[in-house]
């Protein structure tokens, strides 16, 4: 019997969820903070020798804000993509590979996690 094969789940209908581990504020503007704990040895180091901060705070531009707030652990990329696409228009363009790139940061540096 042959195992079965995952097939690729196509990027746009990932569903991407805030981690728990992450706190971000939003301010009059609109705009995103995220507050990042820098942990493990090299950071302790670093914060004892160098001074380095022990929390950094991602700020996160109008785009990557509106995005941020949409995300709710329950929409797809694909239907962040249609808010995005109506708030910002033509200025959102092009649309899908702006936002599969910012996932990807997100995802690069552990600011995102996803769900089924």
């Amino acid at each position: 019997m042959k195992k079965q094969q995952k097939l690729p789940q196509n990027y746009l209908e990932k569903i991407p969820a805030h981690p728990a581990h992450i706190p971000f504020t939003v301010d009059d503007n609109g705009i995103v903070t995220l507050a990042v704990e820098n942990k493990g040895l090299a950071n302790r180091l670093a914060q004892w020798i160098l001074h380095k901060p022990k929390v950094s705070y991602i700020h996160l531009d109008e785009h990557g804000s509106f995005v941020w707030q949409c995300i709710d652990g329950g929409k797809t990329i694909l239907a962040i993509g249609e808010e995005v696409k109506a708030h910002f228009g033509q200025a959102a363009e092009p649309l899908y590979e702006r936002l599969a790139t910012f996932f990807n940061i997100l995802d690069s540096y552990g600011f995102v996690k996803w769900n089924a």
